[in-house]
Parts: C-alpha cells; sequence; structure tokens
C-alpha cells in the first residue's frame, strides 16, 4: 500500500481499538492522520497526538463540530457502536450524524466499519442498525464498506488458564459449528488500504475475515500455542440476561452459515491477513512480554 494523499485522512473513533489500529496503519503508510475524538486531553488522545496525529475534537452528537473536523480531509474512517445511549437507536442517530457531516465538508470518499451479514435481513439489533447507517452513507458521499466478520479479540479474555492451569474458552453457541473471524489489527489494515487505494476491490463492499473454525476447533488451537490443557464449552442463552440483541446474534452464529466472508478476497486486500493460530501466537508473546520472561 502506497499513499498519494497529501491531505489528512479523518479517523472516528481513532481512542478505540479498531480507530487507533486505522491510525496505525496509516501511519506505517505515511498517511497523515487527523483524529476526532471526544476529550482531546484524555490519556488516549495524547497516546494518539504523540504517534504524529493531528488531533481534533468533535462529537457525533454536534454535528457543528464534526462539519469542522472534517472540512479539508481527503477521506473519512469511521465506525459506530450500539453500546451506549439507547442502542442501536442511538447507533443509527450518531451514524447519521457523520454521514451527514461528511455531505456538508464534501469529503470525497468515506470508509465506514459495518458487520459481516448487515446487509442480508438478520433481524440482530446492532446489525440492522449499522446498515441502516451503510444506507445513508451511501445516499450521500462515496463510500466503501467494510463488513468485518467476528473480531478474534473477543476470545483475549478467555485465553487465561483457570486456577487448575486449563484455558476454558465459553460462549452460548455449538462447539463444532465454524465460525469466522478476524483480528483486529486487519480490519485497520483494510480500512487503511481501502481509504488510500478505493478500487483495491471490486464493488464498494467487502466481508473481511481471516479464519474459519469451529470453536472447538480454537480451542484445541489456543492450547496448541500456550502449551496448556484447553476446551470449548457451550453455555446456554440464558447466560446473556435479557440481552436478546446478543441473543439473536448467537442464534445466526449457531445456525451455521452466518457469515460469508470471501477469504481468499480478504487475502488479497490485506497481505498476512492473521489466522486464528497466527493472531494466537501474537497473544502469547504479548503475554510474555508482560510477564517479563
Amino acid at each position: 500500500m502506497t499513499s498519494t494523499h497529501q491531505s489528512s485522512v479523518a479517523v472516528i473513533g481513532a481512542t478505540g481499538q479498531q480507530g487507533r489500529s486505522v491510525v496505525d496503519a496509516l501511519h506505517d503508510a505515511d498517511v497523515p492522520v487527523r483524529a476526532l475524538v471526544r476529550n482531546p486531553d484524555s490519556s488516549a488522545a495524547q497516546a494518539l497526538r504523540a504517534a504524529g496525529a493531528e488531533v481534533v475534537q468533535a462529537d457525533q452528537e454536534d454535528g457543528q463540530s464534526l462539519t469542522d473536523g472534517l472540512t479539508d480531509v481527503a477521506a473519512l474512517f469511521y465506525m459506530t457502536t450500539f453500546e451506549g445511549p439507547q442502542g442501536p437507536t442511538g447507533e443509527v442517530r450518531r451514524g447519521h450524524a457523520v454521514a451527514d457531516a461528511a455531505d456538508r465538508a464534501k469529503v470525497p470518499h468515506v470508509v465506514y466499519s459495518s458487520v459481516g451479514g448487515a446487509e442480508r435481513g438478520t433481524g440482530i439489533p446492532h446489525f440492522e442498525s449499522k446498515f441502516d447507517v451503510e444506507k445513508r452513507l451511501r445516499d450521500l458521499v462515496p463510500a466503501t464498506i467494510l463488513r468485518p466478520v467476528f473480531f478474534m479479540e473477543n476470545l483475549t479474555a478467555q485465553l487465561t488458564p483457570n486456577e487448575d492451569g486449563e484455558i476454558v474458552i465459553r460462549m452460548p453457541m455449538p462447539g463444532d459449528v465454524p465460525v469466522q473471524m478476524v483480528a483486529v489489527r486487519d480490519i485497520g489494515r483494510a480500512a487503511a488500504r481501502l481509504l488510500v487505494e478505493p478500487g483495491a476491490i471490486d464493488g464498494d463492499a467487502v466481508e473481511l475475515a481471516g479464519d474459519e473454525l469451529s470453536l472447538d476447533l480454537v480451542a484445541a488451537r489456543a492450547g496448541e500455542v500456550f502449551g496448556v490443557p484447553a476446551r470449548f464449552e457451550s453455555i446456554p442463552l440464558e447466560y446473556l440476561g435479557d440481552d436478546e440483541d446478543l441473543k439473536a446474534m448467537f442464534r445466526w452464529f449457531a445456525e451455521g452459515s452466518s457469515y460469508r466472508a470471501d477469504l481468499a478476497q480478504s487475502r488479497s486486500l490485506v497481505a498476512e491477513v492473521s489466522d486464528v493460530r497466527s493472531w494466537l501466537v501474537t497473544q502469547r508473546r504479548q503475554e510474555l512480554v508482560e510477564q517479563g520472561a
């Protein structure tokens, strides 16, 4: 990936894991970054500034600050979340606000990180909300939709061995159903390439994945890499309490044909995209560094 941008690329959500991965990938390509953040004095914002990003105050609840922050940028990356006020309804409102601001600021190209399957009528509330944002964005500005699948990072907290020295990965779905997964770092690398090179894919949307494995096999890989016993344990949906949104998502996973990313296309977009084993190896190395080993 090479940069032809003279103006900065704007990143909204730059203090979060997805946004920061985009910032890092853009820096690797020598692309100047303008990070739009709610609190420019936060430690995360200060870290962005120290890494070389221009940090600008902007809030997805404040359309004028968004428009001001997006003026004269070469492109924009953003994502939305259903976490926070009003759940998916709030996500739609904030996503529309960014799309409207990009239109007012005449942003030449936008990359929006949605979710794999958003366009397929899943009925999952936080998938439907992202598809709503997709539609608004496409109506207003030139846009490419990046649809990542299940984040490998969702497994991180479960990789610590228990008191018996065993890794146990627990989720409310069967262990023998394949699930497509992607590393957050690769989302950033894919987004950065599309921001610099919009024609890197055919069409205006791509579902992104690095691997497809059952959770039984993910646990087996974890055991091999970490050198401890490991297993997957299916838990009832009731463990999710009254969260009907997540229950709908795990029911969808259990159907076995949920995500439909083309792994070859993902590899063509992101060189050396991580599979589960290589991602686990990276996690293990980081753990050893933190332990001073």
